[in-house]
């Protein structure tokens, strides 16, 4: 994994602001994935009254998803929680994280936004772009956007749109429970985030990377 870390990470939402909006025009949102064999999730965990991050991956076969490959890796917390800019408080140590990896994931679904997002370069663009390999945003809750009344059923989903802009979807990943917020990250289209989504989800609201990777960041 080619990972471009960045030499220091801003510390003011100032400067945070000023590298969103110098980097999301390198963001893709077309297909351009290689055959997937294996899909990770990252998530990241705070302990010490939230002076230390901790973040962990979960790499899984695909389709069967089976569970292959986990790493943990820590670091101090150097920016504060500030909704859309979730990605310098936790990008750090991510990267950290998947840089311990023995198994190159084809894809990774990231608990945060892609583009859905005031800027469109939520945390999975952030993230995709920082390594050059494609990313879902899977939030469990909203940042942005209106949308229709959703279905109650699995696999239900309508459109998010911000601004006359279609930037992710509300999707159902289990009957009657609360949706997940779908948006590409970096070279993944919406249809193709959404259908990864839910062949990654079997019987809980989560899909099975995120639930494996926010088990190890927050219970380990």
């Amino acid at each position: 994994m080619n990972i471009q870390r960045p030499e220091t990470w801003p510390t003011t939402v100032e400067d945070a602001m000023i590298i969103q909006n110098q980097l999301k025009s390198l963001v893709r949102t077309t297909d351009e994935l290689e055959t997937v064999k294996y899909v990770a999730g990252v998530d990241v965990g705070f302990k010490q009254n939230y002076t230390i991050s901790q973040a962990a991956v979960a790499v899984l076969s695909f389709p069967d998803l089976t569970l292959q490959e986990t790493a943990i890796a820590q670091r101090p917390t150097t920016f504060p929680y500030i909704p859309g800019f979730l990605s310098f408080r936790e990008i750090p140590v991510i990267l950290d994280v998947l840089e311990q990896l023995t198994i190159t994931p084809d894809l990774i679904i990231c608990d945060g936004q892609g583009i859905a997002h005031p800027r469109r370069f939520g945390l999975a663009c952030h993230l995709g772009v920082l390594i050059d390999q494609p990313t879902i945003g899977a939030a469990k809750s909203l940042l942005i956007g209106k949308h229709d009344d959703l279905p109650a059923e699995k696999g239900s989903w309508t459109p998010l749109k911000n601004k006359g802009e279609i930037i992710g979807a509300v999707l159902r990943s289990r009957t009657n429970v609360r949706p997940l917020y779908i948006s590409p990250g970096h070279r993944i289209s919406l249809e193709t985030s959404i259908d990864y989504v839910l062949n990654c989800t079997t019987k809980y609201r989560l899909p099975e990377t995120t639930r494996w990777a926010d088990k190890l960041a927050s219970h380990t």
